[in-house]
């Protein structure tokens, strides 16, 4: 089997983590050929600590051409360009700020079946998006988020800020938003990846309500979904460890990145 060529645009916690995965789990069958950040610094030092300083490249057109697979770990503000950017040269792409594509998701998808090539959109941080897949097959009336973190976790959202709460007095659970995913997205930004990944597998941005408690008692980032279809109501839940070297990410995500990779890979695909 040919080795998949993969490059990785974005080497914070997320790339770092990817990039040493390709090495350790991946040895035969994918070989990183370059790395890209728009600092161009954080590409520098990520190579030289996989001691293979050529794969820093200057140019992002330079990474997608020597690439079969580019894994876009940058940021919401980025993914939609570098995705677009990425299928235009007839080449896959694995998304992880899938906020930054939501609007755009329907062009990209016209793009990757002009150009035969792919889009791959890990689960991330929730649990439960097989069973929403399969179960949109039929039909799905409802599907509810309700992410529950630490006041503190909300700290310095202008959602909060014009809102007046004072996060310091909330000694019990409150609920500071419920409404439609679209809105989350705008208010609640570092929510974006999880409502965006869950209103594409499901019923649509627009038709997918978020709630976000803040809860004095919440050690971990937590997400409840649940869905009401016609094969039946399902419940998940899931409490995210933070990833070790950016709390502002879950272990999770990166993991669930690192399984879809393994499923592009392997000859056996087991799931939804």
């Amino acid at each position: 089997m040919k080795r998949i060529k993969v490059g990785i645009v974005g080497c914070g916690a997320i790339g770092s983590s990817l990039s040493r995965a390709i090495f350790k789990n991946f040895f035969g069958k994918a070989e990183l050929v370059a790395l890209y950040d728009l600092d161009g610094l954080k590409s520098e030092a990520l190579a030289r600590k996989l001691k293979r300083k050529h794969l820093a490249v200057r140019r992002l057109e330079s990474l997608i051409k020597k690439s079969d697979l580019v894994i876009e770990a940058a940021s919401a503000n980025a993914s939609y360009k570098i995705a677009k950017m990425v299928l235009s040269k007839r080449k896959s792409v694995m998304i992880m700020s899938v906020g930054g594509i939501v609007k755009g998701f329907k062009e990209l998808s016209r793009l990757a079946a002009r150009n035969n090539c792919r889009i791959y959109i890990p689960s991330g941080a929730i649990s439960g998006v097989d069973a929403l897949k399969a179960a949109n097959i039929g039909k799905v009336r409802k599907v509810t988020l309700t992410t529950t973190k630490s006041p503190l976790g909300f700290k310095g959202v202008k959602y909060i800020l014009n809102k007046g709460m004072d996060l310091n007095r909330i000694k019990a659970e409150k609920v500071l938003f419920y409404g439609k995913a679209s809105d989350a997205v705008k208010y609640f930004p570092q929510n974006i990846n999880v409502a965006a990944v869950l209103s594409l597998s499901g019923i649509g941005i627009n038709n997918t309500k978020v709630r976000i408690i803040a809860s004095p008692k919440a050690s971990r980032n937590m997400h409840e979904i649940k869905i009401e279809s016609a094969a039946g109501d399902i419940l998940t839940r899931t409490e995210n460890v933070l990833h070790p070297d950016n709390p502002k990410t879950s272990y999770l995500a990166v993991l669930s990145a690192i399984a879809v990779l393994k499923r592009i890979l392997e000859p056996v695909v087991i799931g939804t």
